[in-house]
């Protein structure tokens, strides 16, 4: 070998000193710098993973925030509804109201003018009688009992109500 130019006990010291080298890089370097790296790997693992779940959780609690939103919406129309229906019931019930007072007021009227109708015609009578009491006593030239007045005076006021009705 030393023609080719090797020395052996060089090439053995260098051979020891490689396998030296690298059973300490192997132990010292090569081993913790994969152990990290497979940490590392584990690590980044996890994350996916727990990004992942993150994703699948949002999509949930998108789709319950979603479900509640409609759910929401359900309720204020069924609202909305209900207050219209209120709304309705009231106006109808109040128009009601209205519509019997204005019947009760137009009854009370009526029967106030009709009462103030009696009133009038029961005072016309009386003054119809003392006129006729009066005229008779002109014409006869002297005052008639109570009892003929009366009865002149009723033959008068049912002659003069078929005058009007006829």
């Amino acid at each position: 070998m030393d023609g080719l130019g090797i020395n052996l006990g060089g090439l053995i010291t260098q051979i020891v000193s490689f396998l030296v080298l690298f059973i300490i890089l192997r132990a010292l370097l090569y081993k913790p710098l994969l152990k990290m790296l497979d940490q590392r790997s584990i690590r980044i693992k996890d994350s996916l993973e727990a990004v992942e779940t993150s994703k699948q959780e949002a999509a949930r609690s998108h789709e319950e925030m979603q479900r509640q939103i409609d759910q929401a919406q359900e309720k204020s129309r069924s609202m909305i509804e209900q207050a219209k229906e209120i709304s309705s019931r009231f106006r109808e019930e109040e128009l009601a109201k209205a519509r019997k007072e204005i019947e009760e007021e137009r009854e009370r009227a009526q029967t106030d003018i009709q009462r103030e109708r009696d009133t009038a015609i029961e005072e016309l009578r009386t003054e119809f009688a003392g006129l006729a009491m009066n005229a008779a006593e002109k014409v006869v030239g002297k005052a008639l009992d109570d009892s003929k007045h009366r009865d002149i005076i009723e033959n008068v006021l049912s002659e003069s109500s078929r005058i009007k009705q006829g």
